[in-house]
């Protein structure tokens, strides 16, 4: 896949403002000849050189570190020239000026990993695990990307399109050999790698799957009637006084969003208004905007007054098809013990956060409800659209395993592998659509 640009791009890749160092990379055909006229000294490939950076009219701009990488044996396969100065916001802006007026362009975000990409030095899957290094908001995530970015997720990937490619082959000769005595259909091979196959597919769902929620980590909102502790809840699992806690029914009248680490599970917790009947317009709105978080959430915790449990039939008024989770708070005032119980009619966890009884069952049931570990050793990070391809690559092997039963069309058994095929590269990037790539390096930083 690899490309030849025409253009040379430029940018800073220090982030805006004032700082020791600041950064400017510059990739493409004209980084010798620009080279010459920024520099007043010859580079030497892969070593730092301490040189002044010199303006149209010879003067000096800034004096720093120069590194020369040249193609193929760059980050992006092209040449490449780092330019090391002062990180000061106004003298990086007359640099950057000084490398656009010699040629290049301003690089569009994410266009020096694209351009890796597509020169053959990353795939897709590491390509992202670059830009979720960058935004990684946790200890745990950082390791992950890390993995990502080494190439780990890619390799499973890539040992299953081949496993793929193989069996497609076995099958597809058994369709041109169907005139001699062996059923190749029937003696036990397909079947075998086809349930092998499911079960990898399942594992690495698995992996992935912790994976996206150390990325991406867990909505949870938090409803219920008014003073049933839901701004409390927000505070004792925030850490601090997130939101004003009083007496007073209808506090919380805007949506109020924390974004929190739960042993090294993102959270975003949303504090929504006490749903109850209300004539206030500014009230009502909140309300309204209650039933919108809810309908998106990954859980919904229901705080209910453990002294008023008539609360339960807000139930009634909840979407149904929505994870909901009934807090039972308030029971140092009823004398209860705190507990967890699950039953048909789903999860109830009873607890005060008053008094903090009760909720290690919650944190740990949070954590336990979508499969997180805090044991990350062998996690890599994962996007959702890598969760829905391996989801599809799934559903064609099994296709293909329930066609093998019935039917035995050697044909649509070899038409399901190469969709499950076609699903599982698009993970790496071997069969993606120009609109998915401009999607996904639209959201780097500039400079990356």
């Amino acid at each position: 896949m690899a490309i030849e640009n025409r253009d040379t791009i430029a940018a800073c890749a220090t982030p805006p403002g004032n700082g020791g160092i600041g950064i400017i990379r510059i990739s493409g055909t004209l980084v010798p000849e620009l080279a010459k006229q920024l520099l007043n000294k010859p580079l030497t490939p892969r070593q730092a050189l301490y040189s002044s950076f010199i303006d149209e009219d010879g003067s000096v701009i800034d004096s720093g570190i120069a590194l020369f990488f040249p193609a193929p044996a760059s980050y992006t396969g092209e040449d490449i020239l780092e330019l090391q100065g002062h990180g000061g916001s106004v003298v990086l802006d007359i640099l950057l000026r000084r490398v656009l007026s010699l040629g290049t362009r301003l690089a569009n975000p994410g266009e020096f990993t694209e351009r890796a990409f597509l020169n053959n030095k990353l795939d897709l899957a590491q390509a992202e695990a670059v830009a979720d290094l960058i935004e990684s908001s946790t200890e745990q995530s950082v390791r992950s990307a890390q993995k990502s970015m080494q190439g780990v997720f890619s390799a499973r990937i890539n040992e299953l399109v081949e496993e793929l490619i193989e069996l497609r082959t076995y099958v597809e000769a058994a369709i041109d050999f169907v005139d001699e005595e062996i059923d190749f259909l029937t003696d036990g091979v397909v079947e075998n790698r086809l349930v092998k196959l499911l079960h990898s597919i399942e594992q690495i769902q698995k992996t992935a799957q912790q994976g996206r929620l150390l990325r991406e980590g867990m909505t949870v909102v938090l409803t219920g009637k008014p003073n049933a502790g839901k701004s409390s809840l927000l505070n004792a699992l925030a850490g601090h006084e997130a939101a004003i806690v009083t007496d007073i029914a209808g506090t919380t009248r805007d949506i109020l969003r924390e974004r929190i680490q739960l042993d090294g599970l993102p959270l975003h917790i949303i504090d929504t208004a006490g749903l109850r009947e209300s004539d206030n317009i500014i009230e009502k709105e909140g309300i309204r905007r209650t039933h919108e978080e809810i309908s998106k959430a990954d859980k919904v915790l229901l705080l209910i007054d453990a002294t008023e449990p008539e609360s339960e039939s807000l139930l009634k008024t909840l979407p149904s098809d929505i994870d909901i989770i009934k807090i039972y708070n308030k029971i140092d005032l009823i004398g209860r013990d705190p507990e967890i119980k699950q039953s048909i009619n789903g999860t109830q966890i009873y607890l005060s956060i008053k008094t903090a009884e009760g909720m290690d069952l919650l944190t740990q049931y949070l954590k336990q409800s979508v499969g997180f570990n805090e044991a990350t050793d062998n996690v890599f990070i994962a996007r959702r659209r890598h969760i829905e391809a391996l989801k599809k690559g799934y559903e064609f092997v099994e296709s293909a395993l329930n066609q093998l039963k019935t039917s035995q069309a050697g044909e649509l058994i070899a038409e399901d592998l190469r969709q499950a095929q076609m699903s599982l590269a698009e993970i790496t990037g071997q069969f993606t659509s120009d609109d998915l790539l401009g999607k996904i390096f639209s959201s780097f930083c500039i400079g990356k």
